[in-house]
């Protein structure tokens, strides 16, 4: 049986806007997804993630019904998902796939009825948001003679002009320069503001925590490691801590003892830069405790993984996992 549309918390149920339940995909013997499940809440970001060739791209084509699984289904808005709703999504693929001999406008015009908006809508939305994009003099220029960036910039505006519930980016900052990229990351995070959920298919780490709410890695077709990005990095915290000091290096070092391992030290005018790792029992108001008697402490900072740390933490276990079951497969 399908699990509850609503996610339930300690003081109100959540809205799933979108969520794919068990999906299965294979294209002649090659399997590229098992098994899969995630959830979109709505208003919020969700991070999709995985090494090249996990499956990602097959996933997003699923939910955009260009193909179907094999097993397993999609829903949308609490209702298993039909054609009728992919006017309510809008999709950025990696791929471009603008006419380059058509006119910036009147490109953007049709697309935006195909997408169920009038010609009189499709003007008004398309003028706000040439003019957000500052777009708005590209109008009869062809697409050709557009830039990469330039004509992403032109795609992200017609993906969205229309309003959808759902809004899926493949790669959405490829081709753009840092100044377009905050531009684009602006926009995202004010439709979220408004409502909009997001589903953000990315290799870009650093905008994986600046964007996303949640994430949902892949690898090697299956779902290995999903949730709330800030838990995330939370599980994956491996209890290190950077402390800066003024002092006699070897005093504080003799101050840990055996309750921390040391894993970097750098000295800077005359203040020192410690990256410890607590071991055993230890806590940072022992570490503290037997530390502020021989040396100045300046701050004291835990450090958290990235998602890049964990990106690669989480692929490496999964690999190993796979390699481990096979070599047990064929041992028995």
């Amino acid at each position: 049986m399908f699990f509850s549309i609503f996610a339930q918390t300690n003081k109100h149920r959540t809205l799933i806007i979108f969520s794919a339940k068990n999906i299965h995909k294979s294209y002649a013997k090659h399997i590229a997804l098992q098994d899969v499940s995630i959830s979109v809440e709505k208003g919020k970001i969700f991070g999709l993630l995985g090494p090249n060739g996990a499956g990602k791209t097959s996933l997003l084509r699923i939910i955009n019904r260009i193909t179907a699984p094999d097993s397993g289904e999609c829903f949308f808005n609490e209702k298993v998902m039909t054609a009728d709703d992919l006017n309510r999504i809008g999709y950025l693929p990696e791929e471009r796939g603008l006419y380059k001999k058509m006119k910036t406008g009147e490109q953007a015009m049709y697309l935006a009825q195909l997408r169920g908006l009038s010609s009189r809508e499709a003007k008004t939305q398309i003028k706000i948001w040439f003019d957000k994009l500052d777009i708005g003099s590209w109008w009869n220029k062809k697409i050709e003679d557009l830039s990469k960036g330039m004509q992403q910039k032109v795609q992200f505006a017609i993906t969205v002009l229309h309003k959808p519930d759902l809004l899926i980016l493949d790669e959405p900052f490829s081709g753009f320069d840092p100044i377009n990229a905050s531009l684009i990351k602006n926009e995202i995070l004010e439709l979220k503001n408004n409502g909009t959920s997001v589903i953000f298919s990315t290799h870009n780490m650093s905008s994986v925590e600046e964007l996303c709410d949640d994430i949902a890695l892949i690898n090697q077709s299956r779902n290995i490691l999903s949730g709330n990005v800030k838990e995330i990095r939370s599980r994956y915290k491996t209890n290190t801590y950077a402390i800066r000091f003024k002092g006699n290096v070897i005093q504080f070092t003799n101050a840990l003892w055996t309750g921390a391992k040391i894993l970097d030290k750098q000295t800077e005018d005359d203040v020192h830069t410690f990256h410890l790792e607590l071991l055993f029992n230890s806590t940072l108001n022992g570490l503290l405790q037997a530390t502020l008697p021989v040396v100045e402490i300046i701050s004291v900072s835990e450090i958290v993984p990235s998602m890049n740390d964990i990106f690669i933490k989480a692929v490496g276990e999964s690999e190993g996992k796979i390699i481990e079951n096979i070599q047990t497969n064929l041992t028995e």
